[in-house]
C-alpha cells in the first residue's frame, strides 16, 4: 500500500510497481517520485519500472514548467541581452562565486561588485577577444538549490543557459561541494553538457492514445530515452573553473583537481589564470577560422572570419548578409576543403574547415 507517500514499490515477484496518491500537488509528487527513484535499488528486475518511474517524472517536471509560465509577464528587460559577437558564454554559479569580477578581468564589462550575495541582479553582458574571435560573455544572478524548478530568478536564468554556446560552472575553492549541486540543477533543467545528442528518431502517432515508435541507432540508457521522447533536451558544452583559488593553499588546490577534475583554476581578484582561461573558451567553443577573398583579389590572411567547427558556405553567407544566401551563385575554395586550390562549388551545405579561404560569388 501507498501508506503516506505519492509513489510506492509494490513488490510482485521481485518487480516494482508504481502507485500514484492522486490527492498531492504537482510539487509533492514531484518529491516524492524523485525519493522513490534514489531509494529504489537497480537490477533487471527494478530497471524497466525504474525507467518508468523516469519518464512520469520527466512528465510531471515538464507540466510544471508549463504551469509556471501561465500568467507570466512576457520577458523581463533585465535579461534581455542581444547576441553579438562570434559566440555566447554564460556565467553560472552560486552568489558570490566570483563572477562579477571575472567578466570584468576578461572583458570590457563593469559588473557591480561587492562582498555580499546577490550583487549582480540582471543580466549583464561583456565582450572578450581572443585570436581574432569576439565572444559575448554574460554575467547572471546567482543561482539557488532549486533554481531549475523556479526558486529565485531560476527561470531566467535557465533559460539563458539553454540559449548559450557555452556554459562555464563557476566553484568557489572554498565551497567545493557546489560542483555537483550546480550539475544537478543543469541537468535537471533538461540541459545536457558535453554530451552528443543520442542517434533516435522518435515519431509519434495520434491514435487511442500516444503511440511512440523509436528507432534507436545507438546504445543508450532509459534517461537518453526519455529526453529522446520529450523532444525538449540541450546539449550544449561547459567548462568546469574553480574561482578564489589565492584563498587556499596549495594542497588544498591539489586535492581539489583530483576531486572536481576542473578545466581551469583561476583567482580573478589576484588575474591568476585568465589567459588560460581565455584560451580554454575558444578551443572548447570549437572556432575555426575561414580567410575570406574577394573576387581578382587576394585573401585577407590577416583578419580571419571566426565560425564554428562544422559550419557550411551557407552559414557563412548567412554571417555575412542576409540577402548572401538567396544571391548565392557558387563558391571557390581554397584549403582542406578542396581537392585542388580554387575548387568550385555550388552547394550551399558544403563543409568548411580551419584555414579555408573562400571566394564567395554573389549575384
Amino acid at each position: 500500500m501507498a501508506g503516506k507517500e505519492g509513489f510506492s514499490k509494490a513488490k510482485k515477484k521481485g518487480e516494482v510497481q508504481v502507485t500514484e496518491r492522486k490527492d498531492l500537488s504537482l510539487s509533492e509528487k514531484i518529491q516524492e517520485l524523485e525519493e522513490e527513484i534514489s531509494t529504489t535499488k537497480y537490477n533487471k528486475r527494478t530497471q524497466h519500472a525504474i525507467g518508468l518511474m523516469k519518464a512520469k517524472l520527466a512528465m510531471l517536471r515538464e507540466k510544471s514548467e508549463q504551469r509556471a509560465s501561465v500568467g507570466k509577464a512576457k520577458g523581463d528587460d533585465r535579461f534581455a541581452v542581444r547576441k553579438t559577437g562570434d559566440g555566447v558564454v554564460i556565467l553560472l554559479g552560486f552568489p558570490s562565486v566570483g563572477k562579477s569580477t571575472l567578466l570584468n578581468k576578461v572583458t570590457n564589462a563593469k559588473s557591480d561588485i561587492a562582498s555580499y550575495a546577490f550583487t549582480t541582479l540582471r543580466a549583464i553582458p561583456g565582450l572578450m577577444e581572443h585570436k581574432h574571435a569576439k565572444i559575448q560573455i554574460i554575467d547572471v544572478p546567482g543561482v539557488v538549490s532549486g533554481a531549475a524548478s523556479g526558486r529565485g530568478r531560476g527561470k531566467e536564468v535557465i533559460g539563458m543557459l539553454r540559449g548559450a554556446d557555452l556554459i562555464l560552472i563557476l566553484v568557489d575553492a572554498l565551497y567545493p561541494e557546489h560542483c555537483n549541486a550546480l550539475l544537478k540543477e543543469i541537468y535537471e533543467a533538461g540541459i545536457r553538457i558535453n554530451k552528443e545528442r543520442p542517434d533516435v528518431k522518435i515519431t509519434k502517432k495520434d491514435k487511442g492514445g500516444i503511440w511512440v515508435m523509436a528507432l534507436i541507432r545507438a546504445d543508450i540508457d532509459a534517461d537518453q530515452l526519455i529526453d529522446a521522447i520529450r523532444g525538449n533536451a540541450i546539449y550544449t558544452k561547459a567548462l568546469t573553473v574553480i574561482t578564489k583559488i589565492d584563498l587556499i593553499d596549495k594542497e588544498t588546490l591539489e586535492r581539489l583537481k583530483n576531486e572536481i577534475n576542473p578545466d581551469v583554476v583561476v583567482s580573478a581578484e589576484q588575474g591568476i589564470g585568465m589567459e588560460e582561461l581565455k584560451e580554454a573558451i575558444f578551443q572548447k567553443m570549437g572556432f575555426i577560422r575561414i580567410f575570406l577573398k574577394e573576387v581578382y583579389k587576394k585573401a585577407d590572411m590577416e583578419v580571419p572570419l571566426i565560425m564554428f567547427r562544422g559550419s557550411t558556405i551557407r552559414d557563412v553567407c548567412s554571417k555575412l548578409h542576409k540577402d548572401f544566401v538567396d544571391k548565392f551563385r557558387f563558391a571557390r575554395l581554397w584549403g582542406k576543403s578542396a581537392k585542388f586550390d580554387g575548387q568550385e562549388f555550388r552547394r550551399l551545405d558544403k563543409e568548411l574547415f580551419d584555414g579555408d579561404i573562400l571566394e564567395l560569388h554573389i549575384r
